[in-house]
């Protein structure tokens, strides 16, 4: 439940009309009414679809994690997996089994949610849902698309603090994920 204000009010909107599409995310110019001043003011919202991300667990707690090179930050980063909800899945969950499928071919049929966060609420307007994947098992061939390549790597479950800690875990809805499966107690 979100926590309303006692004495702030919402901007009003004015108008908004799209600036940028790209495959991944577009652009929307906001024009709203300040409440306090009346003065309009200019806001860009990265428009995207919700993100999953999910911690697969074997049977003895080892978390199938990826290698994968991102351009962001043109580094390897260690991650567990992830990406954005396509319109084709009937649910977040079901997005996250397919992502989890295709970048490390590990699937299972015990998924529990670990949580839901706005990944940058000043500039966006998704939603990243975490899962928990227990007693995975490799099910078949990695399937990626034309633009990812992973290398799984299979990391015990009480390195993962330190591997955070020590920066070796960097992607921070990876370190969210975690942190959410610690506060489930879910481990």
């Amino acid at each position: 439940m979100t926590r309303r204000p006692e004495r702030l009010r919402p901007w009003m909107p004015h108008a908004a009309q799209p600036v940028y599409d790209c495959r991944v995310f577009s652009i929307t110019e906001h024009r709203r009414r300040s409440p306090r001043t009346g003065e309009l003011h200019d806001f860009y919202v990265l428009d995207s679809p919700d993100w999953v991300n999910i911690i697969p667990l074997t049977a003895d707690r080892q978390v199938v994690m990826i290698l994968q090179y991102r351009h962001g930050i043109d580094e390897f980063t260690l991650e567990v997996p992830g990406g954005m909800v396509d319109e084709a899945d009937a649910s977040p969950l079901e997005a996250g089994r397919r992502e989890m499928r295709e970048e490390t071919g590990y699937d299972s049929e015990d998924v529990v949610p670990l949580g839901v966060i706005h990944p940058n609420p000043a500039i966006q307007n998704n939603r990243c849902h975490s899962f928990l994947a227990r007693d995975v098992r490799l099910a078949g061939p990695v399937a990626f698309d034309t633009t990812e390549e992973t290398e799984v790597v299979l990391v015990p479950l009480d390195d993962v603090p330190e591997l955070i800690r020590g920066g070796v875990i960097s992607h921070a809805l990876v370190v969210v994920a975690f942190h959410h499966l610690l506060l489930k107690g879910a481990g």
